[in-house]
């Protein structure tokens, strides 16, 4: 339950014996790959790169119809050494699969962008170092809320699109010296888009380290004349309460118009909605009356604003030669334009 996440403490990791069929990464096998891969599975392989994991729920969200179909071919992945993966042990019942880049995977993004693989700066254990990370439960929330607006635009009738995905620390690269968001996003609805910073709350940060960013938002508002909205997610409704309450003050001392800023609380949706921004729950601050709004309506109530556009989504670091790419926000669409699913 997201309302009750699992104390990281509890969390260890599984051991698995790798079964006798998975392979050893060698340049003959990365030839294998190169007509077994599809661009799915290339999509998939560079959105776990840059956001570090993903559940096996997640990647089905992204580009599969069916749990099954995703298991089949996650084995496959996995067995090729283009994914690995460790299951947390839970205080209760069964975590899912947890899935992160493993050798030959980071091969194949090197070798797509033209780099040199030892030179990318990926190492197998920190990767899967992950798993033993105290901070693993907030990473992988983040993650789904993302993972359920990609499933979200990936719907026939949908009305709304996914057009950027970054990560903490691609804000960390390109914003640390001034504020780090947990995640940035942006969301295309009727030829127009709302962006966002993403601060996730599990309950467990001091109230004050909020009013300090929100100082820190407008500082960066004001620095780079474009005004970013502010999306804040917790637990209970009893906990957005009292951030409200908390940075009702702290607005005292901000210009409004420089921070765009709403709240949500998980239990406003059902367990299995927990993370979606879609449906009608962004209470917005110094708008009394307005009531809850979804992400496609926050569109119309946030517009970009200021002379300086949107946030420039740019590879922050372009110097360093060895970086590879960042991912696309949706999956690859096929010959006719239609999303890959099955």
């Amino acid at each position: 339950m997201i309302t009750n996440p699992p104390q990281q403490t509890y969390l260890g990791r599984r051991t698995y014996a790798r079964p006798s069929t998975r392979v050893v990464s060698s340049g003959e096998h990365q030839l294998w790959l190169a007509r077994h891969l599809t661009p799915r599975d290339r999509w998939i392989v560079r959105v776990i790169h840059e956001h570090r994991v993903l559940t096996t729920h997640q990647i089905v969200e992204l580009g599969w119809t069916t749990r099954r179909s995703a298991n089949i071919r996650l084995l496959e992945l996995y067995r090729w050494r283009v994914l690995d993966r460790f299951q947390p042990l839970a205080v209760s019942g069964l975590s899912p699969m947890h899935y992160v880049l493993d050798v030959a995977g980071a091969a194949v993004l090197a070798h797509e962008d033209g780099l040199d693989p030892k030179k990318i700066g990926y190492q197998h254990d920190r990767a899967m170092g992950i798993a033993h990370s105290l901070h693993l439960a907030h990473r992988v929330a983040v993650n789904g809320m993302f993972t359920r607006l990609v499933y979200h635009a990936r719907q026939p009738e949908t009305r709304g699109r996914l057009t950027v995905w970054r990560s903490e620390e691609w804000c960390a690269a390109s914003f640390g010296d001034v504020v780090r968001p947990d995640a940035y996003g942006r969301w295309e609805q009727r030829g127009e888009e709302v962006e966002w910073f993403l601060e996730l709350d599990f309950g467990t940060e001091q109230l004050r380290r909020l009013t300090f960013k929100l100082d820190a938002y407008q500082r960066l508002a004001r620095e780079t004349n474009i005004l970013t909205p502010v999306l804040i997610w917790t637990t209970t409704l009893r906990r957005e309460a009292r951030i409200r309450e908390v940075l009702a003050g702290a607005f005292r001392n901000i210009d409004p118009r420089l921070v765009p800023l709403a709240t949500t609380a998980a239990d406003l949706a059902e367990p299995d909605q927990h993370l979606d921004a879609t449906l009608p729950r962004w209470l917005p601050m110094n708008q009394p009356g307005t009531g809850r709004y979804t992400l496609g309506q926050l569109v119309a109530l946030w517009p970009y604003q200021g002379p300086g556009g949107p946030m420039p989504v740019n590879d922050p670091l372009p110097e360093k030669p060895n970086r590879l790419h960042p991912s696309q926000a949706m999956p690859p669409t096929s010959l006719d334009g239609r999303q890959l699913a099955a």
